[in-house]
């Protein structure tokens, strides 16, 4: 219902209004509702959008110049150029869409793993839907945790706190509750409303949906709030592109302009200089660039990661550092209760009876501490919960009251600090209580230090008697404490191996927790070769940005951390130079993963953190985030072969060919068999995506590096210019070859090098020394038989390829021979001289490290 005010009118006039009721819409009419609501949303068929794709696949400006080519090439009567360049054109557009179809259905598949749920009424009965079928009129129910589908106003709630930063900016979480409220008042003060696009941090809630889609808040303002950060493989992908379209067009124009110098004809000059810039362009480059990030992708699903966005698979590679909690990573993270000792340290059965009744009776969002103490499965058949303040992450406790009789009292149990806070008396027997005064409460700390560094977690418990059936924050005070709660979470087996794995890969590894300093160094200390380097919460608010800075990489374990202080740890981290990958999967871990580079969470984690990630771990290990990254580096390493191809051998050709086009008195290549030596050189990189990589490429971060992209343009654009020179003196002045026979030699030296280069480029060792995947030598092979027949095949006349004599061949062949041997030679030598950052001790890489220090310095 479009603009429909909904904060002042009552639930009853809502219900009308929506055709709904307290129990929620009934099936019949929430399908009416749904198919209106696609109907409203124009829903794009998959082959409308499959077939966009395919259009855009000839939308890149240097294939509508060969369109207008092959138009020209019709009006001229040039009906053989006309069917040939046009079919290289439909071929190169058509496998182009090919990889980036089978791509895009791949994500697809993978995203529908990880659909976004929420619970409503439907007849009356709970039910599981996806955000897209929640209309209006739907009652929706809320816990800790959920993203919230649309606009909502509270029907009823409990101690509901909701983020609304994403809307509002405000940081803090805003106290919502049911009631009426004016219309005409600004947003942030409509505390009976939700919005879409916010979630819920504490407290319960059902709320009915009035605006879903573009009607809501948010959807008016999705095209602002849904503009993505480009990544830095994105951001070099770019630059390249301009880079190389400034050299391809000044090219191209020189060319042009020299040869109506030399009065060349009209129509061949232009053609020409057209083909030239397809030969130089990587038209190639999206399509193997999807292709490479879906087979990443599907490795990584192999391997139980499922990536939301495809791009981050190259951020993956570059990651530095990574950031965890220890739960559920690095400790096995399913808590077990060890005992339930009263504050002398004796095991207590009434702390037992307590701690069970507020974790099994509790309705806020699921968590292993709760899950542990239910597990107890204790009898409290006589107890009836009466009432609830869920947990939040700034009280950081939770409370239930419950009745036994006559009798009614509230436990509550959280971080020992805050318990300590609230209670004024301490119980050690029943009935026999006496005050909190400092030597109590230093007995009390210095028994939860012990605990802690014997590698427990440690909760503490308290309860107070009451005479009503509702209790609030208010009433959390003048409390008993009654005794702490002992829970174990052993190490991973994996954990010791999954972090030197991480060390080998270089990549340094931070705890970050809201655990204690002792049990966060206990942990440390378990999995470090050397005495863990810690700061906590408190520390860290003291601290200015540059010293924050400075300090995060000196740092192993963040302890006693607020959810705010995460996303200001990993910010400075990245103002020291470092790749940040952060991997959490609660409400409180949010604004951290957004904040990372690469954002991580898990198939159990809540809404808000699987939709702010990159990535859905559905194993919560460090060994499946290790795989992760070695497929980042693999699918960035692949990747940077053809960037390097196009620019060194691709240029050197193109380059060579204009420059014996000013040269020669005749074309030196035909337009159409340089467009043709481009689709077949293009063949063996649909398959570059599953080549194999070194390993000692795999060993370090890798960066995009436009430096050593340029200088490799330049040294090997030389050395491919040098050869193509040499065969032209061949050919021209020693066979005295010109027209047909010339360009035939030309089109198999200038297909075969392109080829051979590909094999010598993919390693950074000898070629001979490294082993290429099998469906590049498939398809290498392939088009090198492709290269040989065609001079000789039927086709040859309307290709215009002519072959003069055995010596011909006999003489490209050496030309050959010696073009792998100084290519790979010079391979070695060029990489060896133009290495990336390596990294140094500690796991920091150069640039990290250049700024660690530059910072240290600072006055």
């Amino acid at each position: 219902m479009d603009n429909l005010p909904f904060s002042s009118p009552t639930p009853e006039q809502l219900y009308h209004s929506l055709h709904s009721s307290p129990n929620g819409l009934t099936a019949r009419e929430a399908a009416k509702c749904i198919r209106t609501q696609r109907q409203q949303l124009h829903t794009e068929s998959s082959f409308r959008r499959e077939f966009k794709l395919l259009v855009r696949q000839f939308t890149n400006p240097l294939v509508l110049l060969l369109v207008v080519a092959v138009i020209l090439s019709a009006m001229l009567g040039e009906t053989s150029d006309m069917l040939i360049i046009l079919a290289i054109l439909l071929v190169t557009g058509f496998l182009g869409f090919w990889q980036e179809l089978n791509a895009g259905r791949a994500i697809e598949k993978l995203r529908s793993m990880i659909a976004m749920k929420h619970t409503i009424l439907r007849d009356g009965n709970e039910k599981q839907v996806r955000t897209e079928e929640i209309v209006p009129g739907d009652v929706v129910i809320f816990d800790a945790g959920d993203i919230i589908p649309a606009d909502c106003r509270i029907l009823e709630s409990n101690e509901l706190h909701v983020d609304e930063s994403s809307l509002t900016g405000e940081t803090y979480p805003v106290e919502k509750m049911a009631g009426t409220v004016p219309d005409k008042l600004p947003l942030n003060q409509k505390t009976n409303c939700l919005w879409q696009g916010t979630n819920v941090i504490s407290g319960t809630a059902r709320a009915i949906a009035v605006q879903t889609g573009s009607q809501t808040l948010f959807g008016q303002m999705a095209h602002s709030l849904t503009q993505t950060q480009e990544t830095a493989f994105e951001k070099g992908i770019k630059h390249f592109g301009y880079f190389l379209l400034r050299i391809t067009i000044t090219l191209s124009l020189v060319i042009l302009a020299a040869n109506l110098y030399f009065k060349k004809p009209f129509f061949d000059s232009v053609l020409f200089s057209l083909a030239l810039a397809i030969g130089m362009a990587p038209e190639l480059l999206p399509a193997i660039m999807t292709f490479a990030m879906s087979a990443g992708a599907k490795r990584m699903l192999d391997k139980k990661v499922i990536v939301k966005k495809l791009s981050s698979i190259f951020n993956f590679g570059e990651v530095t550092i990574l950031c965890t909690d220890k739960t559920g990573t690095i400790t096995e993270g399913t808590a077990t209760v060890n005992d339930m000792v009263n504050w002398e340290g004796k095991t207590d059965e009434r702390a037992r009876l307590y701690a069970y009744l507020n974790a099994s009776l509790q309705k806020g969002f699921t968590n292993p501490i709760d899950k542990a103490i239910a597990s107890l499965k204790l009898s409290v058949d006589d107890y009836r919960k009466l009432d609830e303040i869920p947990y939040d992450f700034i009280r950081k406790r939770l409370s239930i009251a419950v009745q036994k009789g006559e009798q009614r009292f509230f436990v509550t149990k959280g971080a020992l600090s805050n318990i300590l806070d609230v209670c004024s008396q301490v119980e050690s027997q029943p009935g026999q209580s006496k005050p909190i005064n400092d030597s109590v409460r230093r007995s009390i700390e210095a028994r939860f230090a012990a605990y802690c560094q014997a590698g427990y977690r440690v909760l503490g418990l308290a309860y107070k008697v009451v005479t009503t059936d509702k209790i609030s924050r208010a009433d959390e005070t003048q409390m008993t404490f009654l005794g702490y709660i002992l829970l174990e979470d052993p190490l991973k087996e994996s954990a010791l191996a999954s972090l030197n794995q991480l060390r080998k890969l270089q990549v340094a590894v931070k705890i970050i927790t809201g655990d204690n300093r002792f049990a966060a160094m206990h942990t440390a200390q378990a999995i470090a070769n050397t005495t863990p380097v810690i700061l906590t919460g408190d520390v860290l608010d003291q601290l200015t940005t540059e010293a924050l800075t400075v300090k995060v990489l000196q740092t192993d374990v963040f302890a006693e951390i607020e959810p705010r202080q995460k996303e200001r740890i990993i910010k400075a981290l990245q103002l020291s130079g470092a790749t940040v990958a952060y991997i959490g999967d609660g409400i409180n871990d949010v604004a951290a993963i957004h904040a990372a580079d690469v954002g991580i969470s898990t198939s159990n984690a809540v809404d808000v953190a699987q939709e702010a990630a990159d990535f859905v771990l559905l194993e919560k290990d460090l060994s499946v985030l290790a795989d992760g990254i070695l497929e980042g580096r693999k699918s960035f390493a692949n990747s940077m072969k053809y960037i390097f191809i196009t620019t060194g051998a691709t240029f050197g050709n193109m380059f060579s060919v204009a420059g014996a086009s000013l040269l020669l008195s005749f074309l030196p290549m035909l337009p159409k068999q340089i467009l043709l030596t481009n689709l077949i050189t293009d063949l063996p990189f649909l398959t570059i995506a599953s080549d194999e990589v070194d390993d000692d490429q795999l060993t370090r971060p890798l960066k995009w590096d436009m430096n050593q992209i340029r200088n490799f343009m330049i040294v090997f654009g030389l050395h491919s210019s040098l050869f193509d020179f040499i065969t032209f003196y061949t050919l021209f002045q020693y066979f005295h070859l010109s027209g047909s026979p010339f360009q035939t030699g030309w089109f198999i030296e200038s297909s075969i090098t392109e080829l051979l280069i590909l094999f010598i480029i993919r390693t950074r060792h000898s070629c001979i020394k490294s082993r290429p995947g099998k469906w590049l030598v498939i398809t290498g092979l392939l088009a090198l038989l492709i290269t040989i027949y065609l001079p000789v095949s039927p086709l040859a006349p309307m290709l215009g390829f002519t072959v003069a004599h055995v010596q011909q061949v006999v003489a490209l062949i050496l030309i050959l021979i010696t073009y792998v041997v100084t290519a790979d030679w010079l391979k070695v030598l060029f990489f060896r001289f133009n290495k990336e950052p390596q990294p140094e001790s500690g796991g920091l890489p150069v640039d990290v490290r250049a700024n660690h220090d530059a910072l240290v310095a600072m006055p």
